[in-house]
């Protein structure tokens, strides 16, 4: 029996996110009829420790024998276990929050990264409210979502369109310290003003409580894909604004992918997500990466050349590999959230961002001069 070792992530925001992951892999390859196929799994807490996840993996690779391993984690740990992969000529499939933009895009052929794409989504936002006519934007963020380079993306996105960001604000970590009192002042000194706002777990739920004491009907809201992660929208007031941004993923998108996904997903009482989806979408990579192997006789390079023409179709439409930086990618959405009939939020799909390739090529192009970020742990994972 072929075994696939996957290193599990945890949360305090998305208290689920270890079982998402397990169960989304091992409900997709049951659907795909691999029974044969075993899971191993290994711990890393919040993905910040790197020898906790260079042992896990290690451990993986050496007392399981696991033949590839599938890893919640960023661009920065992948890149500390290249080596070992190298070493154990095995290959690393890491499922990536796309929060952050690598210093550079290095291109291993034993790591394969498939993306939820947040840096690209917030690009793509910022293009997009420049597009309608914001020229005046402010930055606005948690201290925790705010650490990572998707900042990066979401102001050069609105800044090549155009416009200009005039102000920034950073809340607190704690929910006693999360403030948008500040803004009221901002928005008053800057004509017609759009806010570009980077949240996840319950920060999203903070931002529009205080978002709706502070902001008049006609300041509009910009959110990157994490921002429309329905689990955390359901509970989360309207702030009675335009809220509007790209997506990656809903549960309302129509295609029989989806509905299988999410109909297998609830059939064993568990709330579909984006994690859930990520690794649900994994187990074909898995399968096509065991395949290529067993035809390549374990060379890692024919195999890597294999995945870079490989597409499949998923719960969010199309996927396909980027070759140069082995990266997967696929549709995103122009989306809204609009008000539910008991004043909460729900997202609504408007269409098909079709030109996503191009998009992340620009994106991937962008000078990184004297820009870093310090996390290390995985998106979320606090």
């Amino acid at each position: 029996m072929q075994k696939i070792g996957i290193l599990l992530a945890r949360s305090t925001f998305y208290h689920t996110i270890s079982f998402d992951l397990y169960e989304g892999l091992r409900q997709s390859l049951k659907r795909l009829g691999r029974s044969d196929i075993k899971i191993v799994t290994e711990n890393i807490g919040f993905g910040a420790d790197k020898q906790q996840c260079y042992r896990s993996a290690e451990k993986l690779l050496l007392e399981e024998n696991v033949s590839l391993v599938i890893a919640y984690i960023g661009h920065r740990t992948a890149q500390l276990l290249r080596p070992l992969f190298l070493s154990a000529n095995k290959m690393l499939i890491v499922l990536d929050a796309g929060a952050n933009l690598p210093q550079e895009w290095s291109a291993s052929p034993n790591i394969f990264y498939h993306s939820l794409h947040n840096s690209l989504g917030a690009w793509l936002a910022g293009k997009q409210a420049a597009n309608d006519g914001y020229k005046n934007g402010g930055m606005v963020t948690g201290y925790y979502d705010g650490g990572y380079l998707q900042t990066y993306s979401i102001s050069k996105g609105f800044e090549k369109a155009g416009g200009k960001i005039c102000f920034n604000h950073a809340t607190g970590y704690k929910k006693e310290d999360f403030t948008m009192v500040p803004l009221k002042s901002f928005l008053k000194e800057f004509e017609n003003p759009a806010l570009l706002t980077l949240f996840s777990g319950d920060y999203v739920q903070w931002n529009f409580e205080e978002l709706k004491e502070t902001l008049n009907k006609n300041t509009p809201i910009y959110l990157s894909p994490f921002g429309f992660e329905e689990t955390m929208l359901e509970t989360a007031i309207h702030p009675n604004t335009k809220i509007k941004g790209v997506a990656a993923w809903s549960k309302s998108i129509e295609n029989n992918e989806n509905t299988l996904f999410t109909e297998t997903i609830e059939s064993i009482g568990r709330t579909p997500n984006l994690f859930s989806l990520l690794s649900w979408e994994s187990a074909k990579i898995a399968i096509k990466v065991l395949d290529l192997l067993n035809n390549n006789n374990g060379n890692i390079l024919l195999t890597a050349q294999g995945l870079h023409t490989y597409e499949f179709d998923s719960p969010r439409g199309k996927v396909k590999f980027h070759s140069k930086t082995n990266t997967s990618i696929t549709q995103l959405y122009n989306a809204e959230i609009v008000t539910s009939e008991d004043g909460k939020c729900q997202v609504r799909i408007d269409n098909i961002i079709s030109d996503t390739v191009e998009e992340f090529e620009t994106m991937s192009q962008l000078e990184l001069d004297n820009i870093s970020s310090a996390w290390h742990n995985s998106y979320t994972c606090i």
